[in-house]
């Protein structure tokens, strides 16, 4: 079987999407009502904490 090289807009289109799947598996913005929970242990999560404790503090 013979492997076929990919055009140049196909390379593009599939090189684009696994850019856009990774930069979404990154995104850190969870709106309210979204299906996914943030993780307690996330950075973002601990940044937060921090910075509710030093508010408190202030």
């Amino acid at each position: 079987m013979a492997v076929t090289r990919l055009k140049r807009k196909d390379r593009k289109n599939k090189t684009t999407s696994r850019l856009e799947v990774k930069t979404l598996k990154l995104a850190t913005n969870i709106e309210l009502g979204s299906r996914s929970q943030q993780s307690k242990t996330d950075q973002l999560a601990k940044n937060n904490a921090i910075l509710a404790q030093l508010t408190a503090k202030a």
